[in-house]
C-alpha cells in the first residue's frame, strides 16, 4: 500500500505540523531518557546496497522508547492531578515507562495489566514503584478497568499512544534523528517506523515533515496486525476483528484517534511484513550490532528490507527505529526457528517418495550438497512415503523454486510448506502421527491466554462431548499459547461442534484440509 505524495502542503496540515513542532520542542523527556545512539549497520548496508542506520531506542533504561511519551505526559500534570495519582493499562513497555516517570516525579502510578503478562514485566513495574493491578486475560480487560478507575478514583489516565503529550514525547526521536544524521554527514532519505497504536509514528512523522519534508516516512506493520493500513485504506479508523500476537508490542486492533489524525497525511508508504520476516530482521540486528530486540522492536528493519527489495532502491540513507528489547528469553527459540524462513534461505518441503529400496538415496542425490536442516519421515502405505524436509538455499527463493521444479520433473510430488503456519508451529515437531482407520477426525488450531494452568483450563473448556484424537501444544514464550486439537466429530454433528467451539471464546481456525495435516498427521 503506497501513498506517494503525502499532503503535507495543505493549510490544515501546515498548522498541525507547526503545533506539534512546538509541542516536541517543549517536550520534557531527558530527565529519564537518553539521546539514543544512531548506529550504522555495516553488514545489512552491504547486503541492501544502501546505508542502513539503527536508532537504538532498545538501549533506553527501560529498554523501550515508551518512557519518553509517558514522562512528557506526566510532567504536564497539575499539582492536583499529581497528588491524586495516575493510571494506565499496558502489558509491556508503556507500563514500565509510566512506572519510571511516576517514580521520578514522586507520583503514585497504578498499572492495570492482564493476568497473562509475563512475570518479568510485572516484576519490572513493581521494582520501579508502580502498583501493578492484574486483571482479565487481555489488554482490553485491563483498559476497561483503568477507565473505570479514572471515574471512581479520579486518577489521570496516561494513554499508551492516543494523547498529544505522549505523541510529542515520542516525537523527540524524530528530532534526534535529524540532528544525528546531520552530524554523521548522511542526510536521511527515509525513516522506517513500527506502528501499533500510532504514537511513535505520529510524533516522528510530525517532526520530520515539519523540518525535512523531503524525507520519506515509511510505516511498518505486521501483516496480521495492520490497524493503520486498514484505516488509511478506508479513510477512517476501523477495528480489526482480530490481530496476530507474535509482535505483541504492536498488537492493536484500532489505530488511535489523534494518532491517525496526525499521521494519515504524513506517511509516504505502508509496508506489511510477516512473522518470519520479523524473525529474520531480529537476526540481522543481532549480527550487525549485537542487539536483541523484541518482535515489535525489529519490525522497522523487516519493513526496510522488504521496501528496498520491492522498490529497488540503492545508494540511499535509510534509518529504522529499533523500538524495544523487552523480549522473553523463551521466545528466542521460536525467533531462531523462523529467521531462516524470513530471509527465504530455508524452505520446508513435503515430498512424497516411492516406498522401495534406494528411494532415499535417489532423493538425497536430487537435493545435492545443500544443507539439510531437518528430515522427518512417516510411512504412508505400501506404495509411498512422505518426507518433511528443511533445506537451506544460498540463492533464496529462485534457487528453491528451481529445486522444486527439478524434483517434480523427476516424478516427486512436492508441496512447499514454507508459508504454512500450522506446519511451522506444529507439524514439523509432530511428523509420525498418522493413524490409519481413525474415523471422523476434524482438526482445529487454537490460541488461548497463556498463564499458569492455562493448558488445563483449555482442555476443561473443550469438554468431553467429542473425543480428543490429537493434541499438540508448544510454549513459545508469548502471552498466548498455540494448540492443535483433533476431535472425532460425526458429520451430522459438525454444526453443533462449530457452535460449541464458537462459544468457548477462543480464536481458532479449522485445519482439516491443510496439506500438512493430510500428508503427515491424517487418518490415512
Amino acid at each position: 500500500m503506497t501513498q506517494r505524495n503525502p499532503s503535507g502542503g495543505s493549510a490544515e496540515t501546515r498548522k498541525l505540523l507547526q503545533q506539534y513542532r512546538a509541542r516536541i520542542e517543549a517536550a520534557r523527556v531527558y530527565d529519564v531518557a537518553t539521546v539514543s545512539a544512531l548506529e550504522i549497520a555495516p553488514k545489512l548496508s552491504a547486503r541492501l546496497d544502501n546505508r542502513v542506520l539503527f536508532k537504538r531506542e532498545d538501549q533506553q533504561s527501560v529498554y523501550s522508547f515508551k518512557l519518553r511519551g509517558a514522562y512528557n505526559k506526566i510532567a504536564q500534570l497539575t499539582p492536583e492531578q499529581r497528588a491524586r495519582g495516575v493510571v494506565t493499562a499496558s502489558a509491556g513497555n508503556h507500563a514500565q515507562g509510566v512506572a519510571l516517570a511516576a517514580q521520578k516525579l514522586g507520583i503514585t502510578a497504578h498499572i492495570c495489566m492482564p493476568r497473562t503478562t509475563p512475570a518479568l514485566k510485572v516484576e519490572s513495574v513493581r521494582a520501579l514503584g508502580g502498583k501493578a493491578i492484574l486483571i482479565g486475560d487481555a489488554y482490553d480487560d485491563a483498559r476497561e478497568h483503568a477507565e473505570q478507575m479514572v471515574i471512581e478514583k479520579g486518577w489521570t489516565m496516561v494513554h499508551p499512544y492516543d494523547d498529544p503529550d505522549v505523541i510529542a514525547g515520542q516525537g523527540t526521536i524524530g528530532r534526534e534523528l535529524i540532528e544525528q544524521s546531520t552530524v554523521l554527514g548522511c542526510g536521511l532519505d527515509a525513516v522506517f517506523v513500527p506502528v501499533g497504536g500510532g504514537g511513535l509514528l505520529a510524533g516522528v512523522a510530525a517532526w520530520i515533515k515539519a523540518v525535512k519534508p523531503q524525507i520519506k516516512i515509511i510505516a511498518v506493520e505486521p501483516d496480521d496486525s495492520y490497524c493503520f493500513a486498514a484505516a488509511y485504506k478506508a479513510g477512517r479508523r476501523v477495528t480489526l476483528p482480530q490481530v496476530g500476537l507474535f509482535a505483541d508490542g504492536v498488537a492493536v486492533r484500532q489505530i488511535g484517534e489523534e494518532t491517525f489524525r496526525v499521521a494519515r497525511h504524513l506517511v509516504d508508504d505502508i509496508v506489511l511484513v510477516s512473522v518470519d520476516e520479523i524473525c529474520a530482521a531480529t537476526r540481522d540486528i543481532f549480527y550487525d550490532r549485537r542487539g536483541l530486540p523484541e518482535p515489535a522492536g525489529a519490525l522497522a528493519v523487516a519493513g526496510m528490507k522488504r521496501w528496498v527489495h520491492e522498490q529497488g532502491v540503492k545508494g540511499q540513507s535509510l534509518a529504522a527505529i529499533i523500538s524495544g528489547a523487552n523480549v522473553n528469553f523463551d521466545r528466542l527459540r521460536h525467533i531462531a526457528e523462523r529467521a531462516e524462513l524470513g530471509d527465504e534461505t530455508e524452505a520446508l518441503l513435503a515430498v512424497t517418495l516411492p516406498e522401495k529400496p534406494g528411494a532415499y538415496k535417489q532423493f538425497v542425490r536430487q537435493i545435492g550438497k545443500r544443507v539439510i536442516t531437518e528430515f522427518n519421515y512417516r510411512y504412508s502405505d505400501a506404495a509411498a512415503a512422505h518426507v518433511f524436509v528443511g533445506l537451506k538455499f544460498a540463492g533464496g527463493h529462485e534457487e528453491r523454486d528451481t529445486l522444486i521444479a527439478n524434483l517434480r520433473e523427476h516424478g516427486y510430488a512436492v508441496v512447499d510448506m514454507s508459508g504454512n503456519e500450522m506446519a511451522k508451529d506444529h507439524v514439523r515437531f509432530m511428523v509420525g502421527g498418522r493413524v490409519p482407520g481413525l474415523t471422523d477426525e476434524r482438526l482445529f488450531r487454537f490460541e488461548f491466554p497463556e498463564r499458569p494452568g492455562a493448558c488445563g483450563d483449555f482442555l476443561s473448556a473443550i469438554g468431553t462431548r467429542w473425543n480428543i484424537s490429537l493434541f499438540h501444544y508448544r510454549n513459545h514464550g508469548a502471552a498466548y499459547g498455540r494448540v492443535l486439537v483433533g476431535l472425532q466429530v460425526p458429520k451430522k454433528e459438525w454444526a453443533e461442534c462449530r457452535r460449541s467451539l464458537d462459544a468457548l471464546g477462543y480464536e481458532y481456525a479449522e485445519e482439516s484440509e491443510n496439506p500438512a495435516y493430510q500428508l503427515f498427521l491424517g487418518t490415512g
